[in-house]
């Protein structure tokens, strides 16, 4: 197993759900799963207060923690990850030698789905521990590259906490360290580094570093050219459309809508889960905000809102522009009085 579990494509686990910009709130999933990084796990099973179950039983559930997560079913995996991670803390310590390697890439795997859980729920300060704890376990099975993903996702808690100095550190020393693998071809390393080059890109356009930002795109669509056609296993998010996604969302932070609408008029959404397009949409919405097309804005929106819920970090993002734009016209259209009505937002 390795982190290519968090992305593999969606299943249409959300059907039914409502079609608001927003998942219904997730209620006590982040205080859920904040308090269960906080107990003493591992001491537990280093002292024998825990029982590992089979590994088999411990894979199962793992890949079903990595669903729900992709899923974005955030109270059900605080639930499956309140069993899992104690149990993968007492395999690694009690379960034959030959077996730990494959209990540590496990616990790697669980501890990513738990801080990207945390991230997307707003809770980016939380979700670096859980990707430490992922890096470690990662390191302690003897998997380099599962390693490298945990500093990704490092990274992205840094960027998504506003922490941009931490996040370009994070992202840079990790392409020094995957250099040289990169040079050889391998596909997982151009992938990681394709994804720690976006975060550096994302940290330049929120410092207001328009030569960096851009240059950090040029090297990202470099590195998604020389995959070609491998299948990466680490992240296979990554590639020339994920490229084409980030330099709509570097363009809007940097103030250029310009660039960010014509990205967007060329942009392939083929394959793209509906969270990934409704994103890309909350985004096209932000750039035609910065040139107060309201009606352009608000039809963007509504085009993401008819694409079902989405992660609340998006829901957010939503609001806020749907506040500007209300704030933009008095009276508002039918349309985008119907968007604040449904999101909550009233203008002010």
């Amino acid at each position: 197993m390795t982190a290519s579990a968090l992305e593999l494509p969606l299943s249409e686990l959300a059907a039914g759900a409502p079609a608001a910009i927003g998942l219904q709130r997730p209620g006590s999933a982040a205080a859920s799963l904040r308090t269960l990084l906080a107990g003493a796990h591992s001491l537990c099973a280093m002292l024998g207060e825990t029982h590992a179950p089979p590994l088999s039983v411990l894979r199962a559930s793992t890949e079903r923690a990595c669903a729900l997560t992709r899923a974005g079913s955030y109270e059900e995996l605080a639930v499956v990850l309140a069993e899992l991670l104690p149990g993968l803390e007492a395999a690694e310590r009690t379960l034959p030698l030959a077996q730990q390697p494959d209990a540590c890439e496990l616990a790697a795997m669980a501890y990513q789905a738990c801080a990207t859980a945390l991230v997307r729920l707003g809770q980016p300060l939380t979700s670096w521990i859980a990707a430490d704890r992922a890096m470690m376990a990662a390191e302690r099975a003897g998997n380099l590259l599962l390693a490298a993903a945990g500093q990704y996702y490092l990274a992205s808690g840094f960027l998504d906490g506003h922490e941009f100095a931490l996040a370009d550190e994070a992202a840079q020393t990790t392409l020094t360290a995957l250099r040289g693998l990169a040079e050889l071809g391998d596909a997982d390393a151009l992938a990681l580094c394709g994804g720690c080059t976006l975060v550096r890109a994302m940290a330049a356009a929120r410092t207001q570093r328009p030569d960096a930002a851009y240059g950090h795109l040029a090297k990202a669509r470099l590195l998604a050219s020389r995959i070609g056609a491998q299948q990466p296993t680490v992240m296979p998010e990554f590639g020339a459309q994920f490229v084409a996604l980030y330099e709509i969302a570097v363009s809007v932070d940097l103030g250029d809508a310009g660039h960010a609408l014509r990205a967007a008029a060329t942009m392939d959404m083929t394959g793209l889960s509906p969270r990934r397009q409704a994103r890309m949409l909350i985004d096209v919405a932000r750039a035609y905000a910065l040139r107060s097309q309201v009606d352009e804005a608000t039809a963007a929106l509504v085009r993401a809102e008819d694409l079902g819920p989405c992660h609340p970090r998006d829901h957010e993002r939503a609001c806020r522009v749907i506040r500007d734009l209300a704030a933009m016209r008095s009276p508002m259209a039918p349309a985008l009085e119907g968007l604040v009505s449904r999101m909550g937002t009233p203008p002010g």
